[in-house]
C-alpha cells in the first residue's frame, strides 16, 4: 500500500505518482546511487511501473516517495510486515546525490518510524546496510535504531564479499527517545 502524506521540516513523504517510475530508472542507472544497494542495475520503465503497482496493492508493505523542496529525491518504505508478530523491515533510498548529507534520510526514517509505531502499531522495525556505508548507519542510529550485529560476508559484489550491518528499533525504546 502507499502511505499517507507525512510532512517534516526537510522532507515530505508522499504516495508515488505516474511520473515516479521514470525517476527510479534514472536513479538505478547511476552507479554512485546503487553503490550500497543489493539491486545494482536498472530496470526498464515498464518494470518500475509494475513494481509501483505491485507495492501499491501490497498488504505487507507501505511505500512513500521522498520530496524535498517540491522535488522527488528518493523513496522509503516498511516492507515484509508480519502482522502476527508485529515487525517489519525498512529501507530508504536517496536517488539524487546532491541531496545526500542534508539530513533528509534521517528525517524520512523518523517520519516512517513514527508512522510504523503509532499508526500501524508495530512492535519492532529492522534494517541494515553494507558495513562500509557509514552515512546510512549514522542516519539509522539517529532515527533510533541500534546495532544488533554484523552478518559476515553476506553480500557478494564486484568480486568480493561484503559484511552486512544489522540494526533494529523497538517501539518502547523509540517512545522513550521521543519523550526526551
Amino acid at each position: 500500500m502507499y502511505g499517507p502524506v507525512l510532512v517534516g521540516t526537510k522532507v515530505t513523504l508522499r504516495p508515488p505518482d505516474d511520473s515516479d517510475a521514470a525517476r527510479f530508472v534514472a536513479w538505478f542507472a547511476d552507479l554512485e546511487v546503487t553503490r550500497y544497494l543489493i539491486r545494482r542495475f536498472t530496470f526498464a520503465l515498464e518494470q518500475e511501473e509494475g513494481f509501483l503497482k505491485t507495492i501499491g496493492e501490497s498488504k505487507t508493505d507501505v511505500f512513500w516517495m521522498l520530496e524535498a523542496d517540491g522535488k522527488a529525491i528518493g523513496a522509503t518504505g516498511i516492507h515484509g510486515i508480519d502482522w502476527l508478530h508485529s515487525h517489519a523491515t525498512t529501507g530508504t533510498l536517496i536517488g539524487v546525490t546532491s541531496e545526500w548529507g542534508k539530513g533528509r534520510g534521517s528525517e524520512a526514517m523518523r517520519l516512517r518510524t513514527d508512522y510504523a509505531f503509532r499508526q500501524l502499531n508495530l512492535h519492532k522495525l529492522m534494517s541494515g546496510a553494507y558495513l562500509e556505508n557509514e552515512p546510512s548507519k549514522r542516519a539509522l542510529m539517529k532515527a533510533g535504531y541500534r546495532e544488533i550485529g554484523i552478518e559476515r560476508e553476506h553480500f557478494f559484489r564486484e568480486g568480493t564479499w561484503h559484511d552486512h550491518w544489522v540494526c533494529e528499533v523497538l517501539r518502547d525504546d523509540w517512545e522513550r527517545m521521543q519523550a526526551r
